[in-house]
């Protein structure tokens, strides 16, 4: 019974077929071959890389306007709140020096009387 597959011996070079690489030659092979996906891979990496930083840079930048923005209108805010309270305080001062003005009397006497009280209190 003869092997139906032929051997790397048995073919012939003239149709095209070539021996049996070497095994330093397959080595040498599969080496470049590896060194070229590595080349591919690391590529592939960097490409990958360059394209998360772009996004991390962006996501920076939109967090960045957000937070100014934010900063901007809570300093407003406090703004206006604060010139309300100011305003309200002078209303509350200029009531109470009327208030005082109007019934002197009264206010000196309820001053005494406080202060009594709270020395009252602190004594014990």
């Amino acid at each position: 019974m003869t092997n139906p597959f032929p051997t790397p011996d048995s073919l012939d070079t003239d149709a095209g077929f070539s021996p049996a690489p070497s095994i330093s030659q397959a080595a040498n092979y599969l080496r470049a071959a590896a060194g070229e996906k590595a080349r591919e891979f690391i590529h592939s990496a960097e490409t990958r890389a360059s394209a998360l930083k772009e996004r991390a840079v962006e996501s920076a930048q939109q967090f960045r306007e957000s937070a100014s923005e934010k900063a901007h209108h809570l300093k407003e805010t406090a703004a206006d709140q604060w010139e309300d309270t100011r305003v309200k305080a002078k209303e509350l001062q200029v009531t109470a020096e009327d208030y005082i003005r109007q019934n002197p009397t009264k206010c000196v006497i309820s001053a005494l009387g406080l202060g009594f009280l709270i020395g009252l209190i602190v004594r014990r």
